[in-house]
């Protein structure tokens, strides 16, 4: 079956190649005659281009021919022209700069010339004015031949040996026209002065006077220069500034400054004559020590007013402006100059014055305010002033800031002065006695504390909390004692600067307050600083900076609550509080106190430190010792009982005292204890020097001046001196026997045992007894 199907495809395949050899032949027939066309066609296209083209070569080739020739003649041309018109063009060429250059020298040196003329052409008509007075054109003329200078000297490459000597001209004729205008001006004002310029005493200004020359004489026939002549001439050579200012400083010195400062003493005087105007003083013999700023003011705008009539009404050109926009009278220029100066002075020497120190006088302050509003319209009219300058008037309307800040400034002198007095002037201060305050204002509906100062039931009477409970009069006031005077007028000064602020605008209110939360502050600062020695020394000072810290935080818990309901702003929205001061008040006393309890208790341990151990008693140099150490403590204790009685609140008073025996008791308990042998001779001398203690010791508590009543914290010493009890029992032992020992020892129940360890009563009985079995059984007891 595989033959038949091999050969079967083999046919297949022959049959197949005879049909694509037949076709493959009838396309190539066809693309062959297809070519034998297109090149038929592309040789007759050949031929017709040929024959278009022949011509059009033929007038190209006589167009390049004709462009060769005139090529040829342009060179020709460029030759020539290189040749023989490039060197005439050269010759033309310079010739016409040489022109141009001598031109331009023509040109300048005519400029020159021209303005060489105008130069002395100005020199000799200035020369001419001045001869005639004519200032103004004189000033002007030399004006415009300094303009013509000027502009010689600006050329540059240009220069003429002669424009120094012209400069000289120029500054001699200028020096002279200022000197005649000097001369002019001299004439035209006139100070008479007092021998010594310097002195500013009323006497000087007394004797001061201003004439003004402006108009001119009435029986003379010469043209005497206007004043306006004058004043031109003086601003057109810029010397009228210069002028000015030295009139300005005169007439503060002489007239405008002693008016400010001595108001009252002086009378400014007027007088008009014919042919001078003058200006004098006129002391006032019965003359007020203050005067108000309206009259101030009055007298000030009265001299104004006649200088402006006579003199700062002139009108000046300012030179280089215009004719209308240059244009200024003198009283603009005068102000210009001095006004600064005069309004600090008029601040500073009669504003701040007139400030009121009460707030109850603010009020009538708006008449000073309208009258320095109407001063400073006065001196605007007169064009003194610019429309834009309200320097006074800012300040005179700024007067509660202006209050606030001289009534705290002078409420901190006030203050720093109290501090800086004398501790040792004291007052005292009872709970029945209550500082001197003013007396609050109601303040309103729904608040129903009417005064400060609490009511006189509160002190003679009782409280009431309820049906059964009730309050001493006396709960939460401050304890008897002494303070300083000063202190006490410190606090009055803070109550009442509150109470001004009160009364004040918020702004006011705030600054007051804070001055007085300042007061406290520099006190705790500066006292302890500027009374750091004597407090150290000084126990009594110590006492009275105790007590005065002690009244001053008292009194600021409350200070702030007092004012919440009668303040605006601040005082009334509970931010007006003292109460985060107390603390470091009470600990500022009670720091200074405790110091100074350091320092006795030191002295008293030294002078028990000679006591030489209160050992070998037996010996009576060493019982001396002993002796005097006791007796110079006890004289201690005594001297401070004396200074700090009636000073100390009572109960800190009988504190301390009990502090200071209590450390000496303590020294000797400790001492004696230590003791390793104790003979019978030493415990009847160690019991004698104790049993001065005890006798004499309570006698140093004396807090009060009455002697009856100090029985009373005499016989309470054991309350205050811890060690008293411990040194009773000390004696005891001294004088006791082994079985007493034993008794007050009680198995360690007793009073000895309360008082002394076991290991502490056993040293002591060994210091005490000898070696017996006695000692050696009372010893096993004592456990």
């Amino acid at each position: 079956m595989a033959a038949p199907a091999g050969s079967l495809v083999a046919a297949v395949l022959a049959h197949s190649g005879r049909l694509d050899k037949e076709h493959l032949g009838a396309r190539v027939g066809r693309l062959s005659r297809r070519v034998e066309e297109l090149k038929g066609e592309v040789c007759t296209m050949i031929n017709k281009k040929y024959s278009e083209f022949l011509p059009s070569m033929q007038s190209a080739e006589d167009l390049v021919a004709q462009v060769e020739g005139l090529a040829k003649n342009i060179d020709l041309l460029k030759a020539g022209i290189e040749n023989e018109v490039q060197r005439d063009l050269n010759v033309a060429v310079a010739e016409f700069t040489e022109l141009k250059q001598q031109l331009e020298r023509d040109t300048l040196v005519l400029s020159v010339l021209k303005k060489l003329q105008e130069f002395d052409t100005a020199i000799k008509e200035c020369n001419s004015a001045l001869l005639k007075k004519q200032y103004v054109t004189a000033a002007q003329q030399l004006e415009k031949a300094r303009s013509s200078l000027r502009s010689l000297e600006s050329r540059r490459g240009f220069e003429l040996k002669i424009l120094k000597a012209l400069g000289t001209e120029l500054t001699v004729q200028t020096q002279n026209i200022i000197y005649h205008l000097g001369e002019e001006w001299q004439k035209l004002i006139v100070w008479k002065l007092p021998p010594s310029k310097g002195s500013s005493s009323l006497e000087a200004v007394v004797l001061s006077e201003l004439h003004l020359h402006t108009v001119p004489p009435q029986d003379e026939d010469t043209a005497v220069p206007p004043v306006a002549a004058v004043l031109q001439a003086l601003a057109v050579l810029g010397e009228l500034h210069s002028k000015l200012k030295d009139f300005g400083q005169l007439l503060l010195q002489y007239i405008l400054k002693p008016l400010i400062s001595q108001p009252s003493s002086l009378q400014p005087v007027p007088e008009e004559q014919p042919d001078v105007f003058i200006l004098r003083f006129r002391s006032q013999e019965f003359a007020l020590d203050e005067s108000s700023p309206m009259e101030v003011f009055d007298k000030i705008r009265l001299v104004f007013e006649v200088l402006h009539k006579h003199l700062l009404k002139v009108p000046v050109e300012q030179p280089g402006e215009g004719s209308k926009e240059g244009r200024v009278t003198l009283a603009e220029l005068l102000g210009e100059l001095i006004w600064e100066e005069l309004s600090d002075c008029l601040i500073h020497n009669c504003l701040v014055n007139s400030i009121p120190t009460n707030s109850s006088k603010l009020e009538q302050y708006k008449e000073v305010i309208e009258s320095t509003e109407e001063f400073e319209k006065a001196l605007k009219k007169m064009h003194f002033l610019k429309e834009d300058t309200t320097a006074l008037l800012k300040y005179a309307c700024n007067v509660d800031s202006h209050f606030a800040n001289k009534k705290c400034q002078d409420v901190i002198m006030a203050a720093r002065n109290l501090m800086t007095s004398e501790i040792h002037n004291t007052v005292k201060i009872t709970p029945e006695s209550s500082i001197t305050l003013p007396e609050l204002p109601d303040p309103g509906s729904g608040d129903h504390l009417k005064m400060l100062i609490p009511s006189n039931s509160v002190h003679n009477g009782t409280v009431n909390l309820g049906s059964e409970s009730r309050l001493s009069p006396f709960t939460l006031c401050l304890p008897t004692c002494r303070i300083s005077s000063s202190v006490q007028q410190l606090v009055e000064l803070a109550y009442h600067t509150l109470l001004e602020a009160t009364a004040s605008t918020d702004l006011c209110c705030v600054q007051l307050f804070d001055c007085v939360r300042n007061i406290f502050q520099l006190f705790y600062e500066v006292v302890p600083t500027y009374h750091r020695e004597n407090l150290q020394k000084l126990p009594q000072l110590a006492a009275i900076h105790h007590n005065n810290c002690m009244y001053i935080a008292h009194h600021l818990l409350t200070l702030g609550h007092q004012f919440h309901y009668r303040g605006t702003g601040v005082l009334r929205n509970g931010a007006a509080t003292f109460v985060d001061l107390v603390p470091g008040f009470r600990r500022l006393g009670m720091e200074c106190f405790l110091a100074q309890m350091r320092v006795q208790k030191g002295e008293i341990l030294e002078r028990l430190s000679s006591a030489r151990n209160f050992s070998n008693m037996d010996d009576e140099e060493n019982y001396c010792a002993a002796n005097k150490a006791i007796k110079q403590v006890l004289h201690q204790l005594r001297r401070l009982g004396m200074v700090w009685q009636d000073v100390l609140p009572v109960n800190v008073y009988c504190k301390a005292m009990g502090a200071l025996l209590n450390t000496a008791l303590a020294e000797i308990v400790t001492r004696i204890a230590a003791l390793e042998d104790i003979s019978a001779e030493d415990a009847d001398r160690l019991y004698s020097l104790c049993r001065v203690m005890v006798e004499e010791g309570p006698q140093v508590f004396t807090p009060l001046l009455e002697e009856d009543k100090n029985k009373k914290y005499q016989e309470e010493v054991p309350v205050y001196v811890h060690k008293w009890m411990t040194f009773k029992e000390l004696m005891i032992i001294l004088q006791a026997n082994l079985q007493e020992i034993v008794d007050q020892w009680a198995d360690g129940k007793g009073p000895l045992a309360e008082e002394f360890s076991a290991a502490e009563v056993k040293s002591l009985i060994r210091a005490l007894f000898q070696n017996t079995e006695r000692r050696a059984a009372a010893l096993a007891k004592i456990k």
